[in-house]
């Protein structure tokens, strides 16, 4: 399975594995796979106060968060069909699949669901603040997918 998201160095782990595991590939099914992202329930707006900003709680309308999650899909899975076609143009059939909840634990959820032997994934450069407060979704992949985990880095571009 390789997962992906709207990065390029997702993008970059897909083609690396269509082009380094092309044989592997066609002999067992691939899934590309995506996780759709919650819709909130409440939001909050920042309003311009003098020189401050005053922040307001907002609590969403049923037909504010039923078109957030119809776009959103419908977001997830045009990637989906993007990377399909790109699977398709190096001769590899693919299965698209896709799952509401935060990435790291819809991907290892996704993982169990379908017996997935092998994990792809594009590393994220996370700064170190950044990967202290939120964490990255590769390194919890790494701790918590039930099958072996690829971590595919993109080459920095040459000066």
């Amino acid at each position: 399975m390789v997962a992906i998201d709207e990065s390029e160095n997702s993008h970059y782990a897909l083609v690396w594995a269509l082009d380094y595991l092309k044989e592997s590939i066609k002999n067992s099914p691939l899934v590309i796979f995506m996780a759709q992202p919650p819709t909130k329930s409440n939001y909050t707006f920042a309003a311009p106060l003098g020189s401050a900003r005053l922040y307001c709680p907002v609590s969403a309308t049923p037909d504010f968060v039923t078109s957030d999650k119809e776009n959103k899909k419908k977001l997830t899975l045009a990637f989906l069909e993007k990377a399909k076609e790109i699977c398709s143009s190096r001769g590899v059939n693919a299965e698209i699949a896709t799952e509401v909840g935060h990435p790291r634990t819809a991907i290892c959820d996704a993982v169990q669901k379908f017996n997935i032997k092998l994990l792809i994934l594009g590393e994220h450069v996370l700064g170190k603040i950044e990967r202290a407060l939120i964490g990255s979704v590769s390194s919890y992949c790494v701790q918590n997918a039930k099958c072996p985990v690829l971590v595919v880095k993109k080459p920095l571009a040459a000066n």
